[in-house]
């Protein structure tokens, strides 16, 4: 089918994903997919059957004795450096050696030539502990003075001990809950060995270069020998940001080892117990409030499960210090982090990365001043929202420029009908003893670039080949999100010509080197601005050498719909290609990109971390059945600002999955670990993520298309990935709303995460209390 950008309408044209025929008629290939040399071997991980112990005896010979076996590796076998972190704080090693620190850690692997085989052997290893008390939350590791993983993140302003003289003062805890990550397509890597030292990965991440540089290290090579390729992942959401540097280099040593083709692919159950989770937080806060609501001074802990090794630990909690304003100003403000070390797997980054615990903790000082004063939590936002003068500064000292907030509110809470809506549910709540309900509207605002400065980079190679093909390149990984599509769409309208002309490669760092993972939403910020560089670069080149060859000036040369026009001629690209080709004008570029503007000094708590703001607003109707707990979404409504869009028909549709997304977040998917330190949860018979019955029964998106990015973005469009995943903290109070109806609204229900309907159930019998 024949798929063009309507090219006298800009680049915002509403194309389909380029994979979505693919996705649906199943021939898209994922890291499974890609045929197998002969003799390929397979790979699986024999893991700790305990939370924290000493390794007291390792036997494996009735592993290697196995049907099958090729041999098995253990930390003694790796040929570098046993250490993985992504970090570089040498504190996750690939294989334990002594010590265990929780159920699940990877003590060896089993190489044969069937995955079947390797999995059967791995069950075969007689491994004795000598067992060790452990924690496995953060309030446990708190009380038993376990260490942080990383430093802890102080931000200040102004005085808190103001608000003693505040009219009103709250205390309060809020525990929020992890998730799992979920993706469609598990962990897998196929490693296949060159020659000299040199070897290829193929694998399902979303950061290839950090796992170009781990295998790198555990072989003890430079990285100028691996090569690591991704044409596609099966989703990711941060599960495959630096979890995947664990598979990655077993296969690859493997490889190395025997000199074969080696792939390692856990099943679902061994996947959910040894890779990092979002991280569940303990949040204290303290809040001092006048009686018209206004925020005087706010005083937040937040203390995170981090697990056993410091993985991405620090710039998550640093995040969630990052917004735990939300869209509100607080005059006197002190937030501190706690990264509490826990005998579990290392939580790691997540849709949000750490955003969502802050957003959530703001919106909870929010609902508590509101059912203090008897006044609805709308009224109680728009008296706190970021405004002028000496009311937009940030806790971290960075001043909010470009705050459309207000007016996304006020247009959703007309377009929602939320005022007559909320009458009617405080209605329906006098007249209904079993039925209740509730309904709330919250907003968002997500701080845009990765708040590690130097990973605000990106590279793109472009080629465009003598027959007018263009074959992109970019550091960016797909995960479905459509940022391939984006970015073909940007080279497209720079040429002026059709999509199809495009040719998307797989990303690999042997084109684009020292890439940044597609994360933090900057995806297409970053690889946008790289590609749109190669574009302009090679323009230049054609546009000088066509002013020379036809004696014309710069400004009469033009590229138009599938042709170039040169004064009065006109050419087809594929023509004016071939001619420059012949006239040797380079016809490839490397684009680089780096976000201007942002600057952070962590030891200050200071400085621009985000090059702009997303914001958004949500309204979320619900019902719930006092009687079991048991809810239903009835309506949502969302207005979200991407900017001005580059693909309305993507981004409409990350809005929609962000949100399903983030309500189970809040509602439905519940981490539960055993006293003896298992996870429980480790499949999707026991983790419920939300099924297409759980989607608002009433689902009504729209975008801002009014909205323009004040900063020079990609076409002045906005990130889209994370922002969205807060919306559904409006479902969250909703549900609070409904079970507070039952005392007429005297307590805040202080509900915490996630609000299963178990959790509804007994917040309903303590308000009946």
């Amino acid at each position: 089918m024949k798929r063009t950008v309507d090219i006298q309408d800009d680049v915002r044209a509403g194309v389909y994903h380029d994979s979505a025929v693919k996705h649906v008629t199943g021939v898209a290939e994922y890291c499974d997919d890609i045929g197998e040399p002969a003799g390929t071997l397979h790979a699986y991980l024999g893991t700790s059957k305990v939370a924290h112990g000493i390794l007291t005896s390792v036997d494996l010979s009735g592993v290697a004795k196995a049907p099958g076996v090729v041999g098995v590796l253990t930390a003694k076998d790796i040929p570098g450096v046993n250490d993985v972190s992504p970090t570089g704080k040498k504190d996750e090693p690939l294989f334990a050696t002594d010590k265990v620190e929780f159920w699940g850690q990877p003590i060896f692997a089993v190489v044969a030539q069937s995955r079947d085989e390797a999995r059967r052997a791995a069950e075969l290893a007689n491994v004795e502990y000598e067992v060790i008390s452990h924690v496995i939350d953060a309030s446990g590791a708190m009380k038993a003075n376990y260490p942080h993983v990383t430093d802890p993140l102080k931000l200040e302003r102004g005085n808190i001990l103001k608000g003693q003289n505040a009219e009103h003062q709250i205390s309060g805890q809020l525990r929020v809950g992890g998730q799992d990550h979920m993706y469609l397509e598990g962990h897998i890597a196929f490693a296949i060995p060159g020659e000299d030292e040199d070897v290829v990965v193929h694998s399902s991440t979303q950061h290839p270069s950090e796992a170009q540089h781990m295998v790198a290290q555990v072989l003890g090579i430079p990285s100028n020998a691996v090569v690591v390729n991704v044409r596609r992942m099966g989703g990711g959401f941060g599960g495959k940001e630096s979890q995947m540097n664990l598979f990655c280099a077993v296969a690859a040593i493997a490889a190395k080892r025997w000199n074969q083709a080696v792939k390692i692919r856990p099943d679902r159950d061994q996947d959910m117990e040894i890779t990092g989770k979002r991280h569940d937080f303990v949040i204290d806060y303290d809040v001092a409030f006048d009686n018209f609501g206004q925020i005087q001074s706010v005083d937040g802990q937040f203390a995170a499960r981090c697990g056993w090794s410091s993985d991405l630990s620090g710039p998550v909690t640093d995040r969630a210090l990052f917004h735990a304003d939300n869209a509100y100003y607080y005059p006197n403000v002190r937030l501190t982090s706690r990264p509490m070390k826990t005998n579990t797997v290392s939580n790691t980054a997540f849709r949000g990365f750490g955003g969502p615990q802050g957003v959530i903790a703001a919106e909870r000082i929010i609902e508590e001043i509101a059912y203090a004063l008897g006044k609805d939590t709308l009224e109680i936002r728009r008296a706190n929202f970021y405004g002028q003068n000496d009311r937009n500064m940030t806790p971290y000292h960075q001043t909010v420029e470009d705050n459309v907030l207000p007016r996304i509110v006020d247009e959703l809470e007309e377009s929602s009908h939320y005022q007559a809506r909320r009458r009617a549910v405080l209605e329906h709540n006098t007249q209904n003893s079993i039925i209740r309900k509730g309904i709330a509207l919250t907003p968002v605002k997500f701080g845009i670039s990765f708040t590690a400065t130097w990973y605000n980079q990106a590279g793109c190679l472009l080629h465009i080949y003598n027959d007018g093909s263009i074959m992109l390149n970019h550091g960016g990984t797909e995960m479905g999100q459509g940022l391939n599509t984006k970015i073909a769409q940007v080279v497209a309208d720079a040429f002026q010509i059709d999509f199809d002309c495009i040719k998307i490669t797989k990303t690999t760092t042997e084109k684009v080197p020292n890439t940044s993972a597609t994360a933090a939403s900057s995806g297409t910020d970053l690889n946008g601005m790289a590609a749109l560089d190669a574009c302009d670069q090679i323009k230049e080149r054609l546009t000088d050498w066509a002013a020379g060859h036809w004696e014309i000036a710069h400004e009469d040369i033009f590229f138009l719909e599938n042709t170039v026009h040169i004064g009065v001629q006109v050419i087809t690209f594929s023509e004016f290609i071939r001619m420059a080709y012949k006239d040797r004008v380079q016809l490839w570029a490397a684009g680089f990109y780096k976000t201007p503007k942002i600057n952070w000094n962590r030891e200050k708590g200071e400085g621009r971390p985000f090059y702009y703001f997303a914001y958004g607003a949500a309204v979320a109707e619900v019902s719930v059945d006092t009687l079991t707990g048991e809810y239903s979404v009835d309506r949502v409504d969302v207005l979200h600002d991407v900017g001005k869009s580059l693909n309305p028909t993507l981004d409409k549709g990350q809005v929609e999955g962000a949100f399903v997304q983030g309500m189970g977040w809040l509602t439905s998917e519940e981490l539960y670990w055993n006293d003896a330190g298992r996870l429980m949860t480790h499949a999707p018979s026991t983790y419920k993520i939300p099924l297409a019955s759980d989607v608002p029964r009433e689902f009504n998106v729209k975008l801002a298309d009014w909205s323009e990015n004040r900063e020079l973005t990609i076409k002045r469009s906005k990130a889209v990935g994370e922002p969205p995943f807060m919306l559904p903290i409006c479902v969250f109070e909703a549900l609070g709303m409904a079970v507070a109806s039952l005392i007429d609204y005297a307590e805040c229900p202080r509900l915490d995460a996630p609000a299963t309907p178990e959790r509804l159930l007994m917040a309903i019998e303590r308000m009946h209390r």
